[in-house]
């Protein structure tokens, strides 16, 4: 059953394909945040080994915020490695193992491909769709993403 929350069915289906989108990005970033918990190495290991904890928890947390809110628009949720790939902006680099400083470095660059999109997204869901729920659950990931980065940015300054 479609629910009748005042947004088109249309628009209930764009706002989900967006989301889901904005979920494989996420499920990527946080794929690849957990390979640098447990890869990282060097003078700052347990610092940067907790920073990439604390990481991934955040990220963990979103991903599960996205995914119910495309369930709550009525849509069912993608939740396959296969799909995540297909959909995802945020890159993997099989069998490479960086230096800490160029970990940072990529989850910088990541975080700003997914700041990004959900910028974008934010004004899509605001002015296209008129999906207030949705662009209030982006504007919170994007302000998450912004502080993230900017954490990542002062390692590498």
């Amino acid at each position: 059953m479609k629910p009748k929350i005042g947004i088109t069915e249309k628009h209930l289906h764009k706002s989900s394909t967006l989301l889901s989108t904005i979920l494989a990005n996420e499920m990527a970033l946080y794929v690849k945040t957990r390979k640098f918990h447990w890869n990282v190495a060097g003078e700052s290991f347990m610092e940067l080994h907790k920073l990439f904890e604390n990481h991934y928890k955040q990220l963990e947390e979103a991903i599960d915020e996205i995914a119910e809110r495309i369930g709550k628009l009525g849509e069912p949720t993608i939740g396959t490695m296969t799909e995540f790939i297909k959909y995802s902006s945020v890159k993997e680099h099989p069998g490479k193992y960086t230096t800490s400083k160029e970990m940072i470095k990529e989850l910088l660059m990541d975080h700003e491909i997914v700041i990004v999109l959900l910028r974008k997204s934010i004004d899509d869901c605001s002015e296209k769709t008129k999906d207030s729920g949705t662009a209030d659950l982006l504007t919170g990931l994007m302000e998450q993403h912004e502080t993230i980065a900017w954490i990542l940015r002062r390692y590498i300054s």
